[in-house]
């Protein structure tokens, strides 16, 4: 009996320490607007982090984590999916994603402005999220907002309603526009826009596309994206607050930001104490994979090629004859072929390519014997590929694509090709490189190295941040001044109209005295006399 009554209050000690662990917990509010699924790999992967550690997340979500029962700490406020396909096919005259290789970056650049204004209206107009924003009882109800920072800036004013302070996730990595966001200058001579396929060694015209583009994004946010997501705004709260504060007014509530971003996929640049780069913190111990895919990858005894365009460029979009030209290529090959295809009925298939319409990408690129993964240059796909050693060919299609596989090039872990103009010749000439030549490997082995190696891994150093700002309510001695200053004052060009005044002003008065001393004096004429 004395046994039992032990054991007894053994368990019940546990359970009592478990409670005390999640009565520990902070209160956290989580809103993620954007329906891009891609997204919430890292999304979802620091929600269950923060549920796991005893938190307890409200989570506004268009995509539901129900089905994987998180238990009591986890509350989900699921939102509909904005529809923007629509939109962009109007603005941009492209049917598929794989047709946006052609748009030009301007372009892009003004369409995900305009989408982000739409999707936040879209967003905050949801009965699901006017609740959350009608609460009588804001003040003390959550401890932190933890908010994507990718063009959907409305949804900061959760935290200005609730009085608290403000994390935002960049699933996207750096860009740009965090610059100003963030009080650091960053130095376009050598920190390439995200969405030029340029590196940190630029040729002169490269710097002054960068240069270009950087400039139009800063003025086209200041003029047009912050008066429109002002204006979405106010259109939501003016009868709810008094004083609807602006967009760069919530941006100064945020104490820290997560960036998906790690060497040495992202080259070195100036970044504040409060922008915390966390890249690769969805990757995690890879799992057993399915039968058939198993038997298939260790049966690959000369290696295996996995082929996946992500989730939002479908291989089923491919052109037929491009499509012909990778099935020729295959089945010539010695090496087994996995290739996500969202038709499974592909026809001609050779016997060593396997099609599925969904695959576990990260357990299979920790097989021994994947040698090689054809992608498109997705940020998510390119640290899985770098983590796990594996080369890529790289098919980059827009956005950061182009970037991302420009700077395994550099690096000499991968390979390109533009899917519009290759040949049989050109793929299987490139196939065989990345496979036979052992430079590639031992690059990529060189790259898992220094993205793996960190003072504490991406997803402790993302859930250190979180409770030290929370511990530090806001810690808002992490925040450089520069984020108060107006962009003329950010970018010193109040400073540099001085200076040019005070050059060109004595400059011009003296050139106005030259000019007026050096005017021939008017002579009298004489007047003539009439002769009688």
């Amino acid at each position: 009996m004395s046994l039992k009554s032990a054991l007894h209050i053994f368990l019940l000690s546990l359970v009592a320490l478990q409670q005390l662990e999640l009565g520990t917990g902070s209160r956290i509010l989580a809103a993620f607007f954007f329906p891009g699924k891609s997204h919430f790999m890292m999304t979802n992967a620091i929600i269950r982090e923060l549920v796991k550690q005893g938190h307890e997340v409200t989570f506004i979500t268009p995509f539901s984590l129900a089905k994987e029962n998180l238990g009591p700490n986890y509350k989900e406020i699921v939102i509909p999916q904005y529809d923007f396909w629509p939109e962009i096919k109007e603005m941009t005259n492209k049917n598929t994603v794989l047709e946006m290789t052609d748009l030009p970056n301007f372009a892009f650049l003004r369409m995900v402005n305009v989408m982000g204004i739409h999707s936040t209206d879209f967003a905050l107009e949801q009965p699901e999220i006017q609740a959350v924003i009608n609460e009588k009882n804001k003040i003390g109800k959550y401890d932190l907002l933890l908010a994507e920072q990718f063009f959907n800036e409305g949804a900061l004013i959760l935290g200005h309603l609730y009085q608290i302070p403000t994390i935002t996730v960049s699933t996207f990595g750096n860009a740009n526009y965090l610059s100003q966001l963030f009080g650091v200058v960053s130095p376009w001579s050598y920190v390439p826009h995200a969405y030029m396929p340029y590196t940190d060694r630029m040729s002169l015209w490269e710097r002054i596309g960068n240069v270009a583009i950087n400039a139009a994004e800063d003025l086209f946010r200041e003029f047009s994206y912050y008066p429109g997501q002002d204006a979405v705004l106010k259109k939501h709260f003016s009868k709810l607050l008094d004083r609807v504060p602006t967009i760069k007014e919530l941006e100064r509530n945020i104490s820290a930001i997560l960036l998906n971003s790690y060497m040495p996929l992202a080259s070195s640049r100036p970044m504040a104490y409060n922008m915390i780069p966390v890249g690769g913190l969805h990757i995690q111990p890879p799992k057993a994979l399915p039968e058939h895919l198993q038997k298939f990858l260790d049966g690959a005894t000369h290696g295996a090629i996995y082929f996946s365009l992500g989730s939002q460029v479908r291989s089923a979009d491919l052109p037929p004859e491009k499509l012909k030209v990778f099935l020729e290529v295959f089945g010539s090959l010695k090496q087994r072929v996995l290739w996500k295809f969202e038709d499974e009925s592909l026809p001609n298939l050779p016997a060593n390519v396997r099609v599925q319409s969904w695959l576990p990408q990260g357990d299979i690129l920790a097989h021994p014997n994947v040698k090689v993964f054809i992608a498109h240059g997705g940020l998510f796909g390119t640290q899985e590929a770098v983590y796990n050693s594996v080369p890529i060919l790289g098919m980059p299609v827009y956005c950061d694509q182009h970037q991302n596989i420009n700077q395994g090039k550099k690096a000499e872990y991968a390979l390109g090709l533009d899917y519009r103009k290759v040949t049989v010749e050109e793929l299987r000439g490139l196939l065989l490189e990345l496979i036979e030549n052992p430079k590639y490997r031992n690059n990529i082995k060189k790259a898992s190295r220094i993205f793996r190696d960190r003072p504490l891994g991406a997803m402790n150093t993302a859930m250190y941040w979180i409770n030290y700002v929370i511990e530090h309510r806001g810690a808002p001695h992490l925040v450089a001044a520069g984020v108060h200053l107006p962009w003329y004052q950010f970018y010193l060009l109040d400073i540099v109209g001085l200076a040019l005044a005070v050059i060109l002003l004595p400059i011009v008065a003296l050139i106005l005295i030259c000019r007026r001393s050096s005017k021939p004096k008017s002579t009298p004429t004489k007047k003539k006399t009439k002769k009688n």
